[in-house]
Formats: structure tokens, C-alpha cells, sequence
């Protein structure tokens, strides 16, 4: 994986590897709607609300999915130095930032008729809420800073304090008295929803995982791409200053390092 460091191998395994994911992605949101919506039954409580399920459960687990990519990517960038690591960061922000509205609108709307509210202060809304803050929060630090260093390291540190949030996200459910359920997929015992309702909520699961795959990879070979021509602007315009006169030669190999 240490040779997938170097920008150049990595756009080479974007090119490979992206097709792929997408074709995987659309498969498996396709299958994933097709049992959601004509397999999975009704729920006997909240009858055909309980359908929302299969968008907000995958959407919040890729909330937190993104966000311990971003933790890696942060440690990646504060001790290891990894060449990638700061653009893997910075790309998977906003990501998250989409799966954690997403998984908010979707609670809201199957709230609404179970609860009778649109919102409620509980324990794990809260804690996804800020979760979502967090994520603008990066994004806004990543767009503020223009010294792509100090953005890095910035970024990395807010990430790793932060990170705190996600056992609690994860765990409010057993340590507060909440409106959420417990853990009902991923358990000691086992999961305690009906095999009916199981496969299309993990088939969503997977589709959304390997969306967030596929856009991440892509975000990241923009973000190299942007990064070089900046690089390439910043190169012509010292040529250009220091011999108006003289083609800047060097560009080109400049490019493919």
C-alpha cells in the first residue's frame, strides 16, 4: 500500500478502481431499493414509514464510517506524514458532511408520525447534530486556511478531539434513557430484525459504503489534480518573472512528480 502514496500510482488505481465501484454502487442500489420496497414488509407498528428505515440506517452509519476515515487520514497526517493523507482528510469532509444531513432529514421525516415531533433533544440526535456541526466545521477550517500545511495539521488536530464524539453517538443509546432503540444489527447476540427486514437494510448498507468509496476516490484525484495545477501556476509565474523570454521547460516534468 506504501507504493499507492506516491500521487501518480495512486491516479492510476483512481482510473482503475473508480469504474468499478461506481458499476458495484448502482448494482447494489438498485438491488437495495428493489427489497426495500418490494420485498421488505411493512412494519405491524409504524406500517409503511418503517420503509425510510433503509435510507436513514445506512446514511447514519456512513456518517460515522466517514468520520473514522477522517481520523485515520488525521493521524495519517500528523505522525506518519503520509503524502495522501491530508487530501483523504480534506475530501472525506464533506462527504460526511451530506450522510450526516441525510441521516437527519430521513430521522426527522420518520419522527414526525412515530414521535409527533420533527425534533426532539435526544441523547443520540443531539449527539449527530453536532456531529454535522463538526463536519462544517472542517470543511469551513479547510476553506478558510489558504496554507495548505497549516490547513493539514489544523484539520488533523480538530479531527482526533472530535473523534470523542462517535463512541458517544454510538453508545448514547445504553448510557441514556433515549427515544432511540438499542443496538438491534450489530450485537453479541445477534441481530434481532426479521430476516426480511435484514438483507435490504444491509444491501442499502453496502451500496451507500461503496458510494462513499466511489466519491472519495474521485474527490482525492481532484484534489491531487488541483493541487498539482496550483503548483504548476506557481512554477510559471516564477518562470515567467524570472525570463519573460525563456519557454519554462520544467513545467512538464515539474507535473509528474
Amino acid at each position: 500500500m506504501q507504493n499507492y502514496a506516491n500521487p501518480t500510482n495512486f491516479l492510476r488505481l483512481v482510473k482503475l478502481a473508480a469504474p468499478v465501484l461506481a458499476a458495484l454502487t448502482a448494482l447494489l442500489l438498485g438491488l437495495g431499493l428493489y427489497l426495500a420496497w418490494f420485498v421488505a414488509p411493512a412494519d405491524y407498528q409504524q406500517g409503511e414509514t418503517v420503509r425510510i428505515m433503509y435510507l436513514h440506517v445506512p446514511a447514519a452509519w456512513l456518517s460515522m464510517f466517514a468520520y473514522v476515515v477522517m481520523t485515520s487520514a488525521a493521524l495519517g497526517t500528523l505522525v506518519w506524514r503520509h503524502p495522501l493523507a491530508d487530501a483523504a482528510q480534506k475530501a472525506a469532509a464533506p462527504l460526511g458532511a451530506g450522510f450526516t444531513f441525510l441521516c437527519l432529514v430521513t430521522g426527522s421525516l420518520w419522527g414526525k408520525p412515530m414521535w409527533g415531533a420533527w425534533w426532539v433533544w435526544d441523547a443520540r440526535l443531539t449527539s449527530v447534530l453536532i456531529l454535522f456541526l463538526i463536519y462544517l466545521g472542517l470543511v469551513a477550517l479547510w476553506t478558510t486556511i489558504e496554507d495548505q500545511g497549516k490547513a493539514a495539521r489544523g484539520a488533523a488536530i480538530f479531527t482526533l478531539v472530535g473523534a470523542v464524539n462517535i463512541p458517544i453517538i454510538k453508545f448514547s443509546v445504553d448510557w441514556w434513557n433515549t427515544l432511540h432503540q438499542p443496538a438491534s444489527v450489530f450485537r453479541l447476540g445477534g441481530p434481532t430484525i426479521v430476516g426480511s427486514m435484514l438483507w435490504p437494510l444491509i444491501v442499502m448498507a453496502l451500496a451507500f459504503t461503496f458510494l462513499f468509496m466511489t466519491l472519495h476516490l474521485l474527490v482525492i484525484r481532484n484534489e491531487i489534480l488541483r493541487r498539482r495545477l496550483r503548483r504548476l501556476s506557481i512554477l510559471a509565474a516564477d518562470a515567467e518573472e524570472a525570463s519573460p523570454d525563456r519557454p519554462p521547460s520544467s513545467l512538464e516534468a515539474a507535473y509528474e512528480q
